[in-house]
């Protein structure tokens, strides 16, 4: 038995979404004839409330889309030091915008609106131009942290005043909303454009999407077209989304008492040395500085245990619905009794 916890992307789909997929109706979605791929993007668009929403392939794709309708080449983006957008999207911001990052020293992923205000240029010519507020939620690098929905509304009352965009990189949203009790309308009230990926948490072999009112999406797939995401008979891969709307969303909750049952075990061992604060599916501690992380990653892979290393001395798990029961009790007993 293989327990893998690098990612909530590693879960294959289940029989159910196997067979909604494999009854997927299904057309040309490049002559905008997929129906099943308008369906999905229907219902998330009223989900938040907004009128338009695009399949992409990848959430890396999704964020980068929005940057390019925000922005202009030589304009900045403003996010947290720790931001997905930043730190794993292979440089994509200034390779594809020509657009450079403010980086905000944020507490685990997050930041305040008066840090917004701080970090926005002077109105020079020789400054780059501030034009975009990019926000995480969750936020990985956090540790699956939490906004203050109350937080986020002030760095928009920032943006209406210095008319800066505002994108939310919701990759994990769904495990802030149901940990929260929070609506999709409610984000979409208050964002310009939301990326929510359909393939982290939710069970899909594949898909995140762009949502927006129709100003701010005139170009979206004109801009999905030339980084190469166009696709053909989507509606296999929609109809998986539409599947894990109906049924996994909030199973979420299972994964976020198992993750905290991790960290409790975690937080008691002596060759570890921290363990961050665990609000939704991700743990991210650090070892003691006399232990070896490659050894410790080594150890645990030989009872077929599988993690991340993150840098800097920190290593990561994530649960994930394929993280059963069974798996559960079997890496909690493997900790408890874990010797180095």
């Amino acid at each position: 038995m293989i327990i893998d916890l690098r990612s909530d992307t590693v879960t294959k789909p289940s029989k159910g979404m196997l067979d909604a997929m494999l009854s997927a109706q299904v057309g040309d979605d490049v002559f905008d004839e997929d129906p099943t791929v308008k369906l999905l993007e229907e219902r998330l668009a009223d989900m938040f409330g907004k009128s338009k929403a695009l399949f992409f392939p990848s959430g890396s794709m999704a964020n980068q889309t929005a940057l390019k309708l925000h922005t202009n080449p030589g304009e900045q983006v403003i996010c947290d030091k720790f931001a997905h957008i930043y730190n794993y999207e292979a440089g994509g911001a200034s390779f594809n915008s020509g657009i450079s990052c403010k980086l905000i020293d944020g507490n685990r992923g997050m930041f305040t609106a008066n840090q917004v205000e701080a970090a926005i240029n002077p109105d020079a010519f020789y400054y780059a131009k501030t034009t975009l507020v990019e926000v995480e939620n969750t936020a990985n690098r956090g540790g699956g942290s939490l906004w203050d929905f109350e937080e986020l509304k002030k760095i928009k009352t920032v943006c209406n005043a210095h008319e800066l965009g505002y994108h939310l990189d919701g990759a994990r949203l769904w495990n802030a909303l149901v940990e929260k009790n929070e609506t999709p309308k409610q984000y979409g009230e208050l964002f310009d454009s939301i990326s929510v990926c359909l393939s982290k948490g939710l069970g899909c072999p594949i898909g995140s999407v762009l949502i927006g009112n129709t100003a701010i999406m005139k170009d979206a797939v004109r801009i999905r077209k030339v980084f190469g995401g166009n696709m053909r008979q989507v509606g296999y891969l929609a109809a998986a989304g539409l599947y894990a709307l109906d049924n996994n969303l909030n199973r979420l909750t299972e994964d976020h008492k198992r993750a905290k049952e991790i960290g409790e075990v975690l937080s008691k061992l002596t060759f570890i040395k921290t363990v961050e604060p665990i609000e939704t599916n991700i743990i991210i501690f650090e070892l003691q500085a006399d232990v070896d992380e490659s050894l410790f990653i080594l150890k645990l892979s030989q009872k077929d245990i599988k993690l991340i290393g993150m840098g800097s001395g920190k290593l990561r798990l994530v649960t994930h619905m394929d993280y059963t029961d069974v798996m559960h009790d079997k890496f909690i007993s493997i900790l408890k009794n874990f010797k180095l």
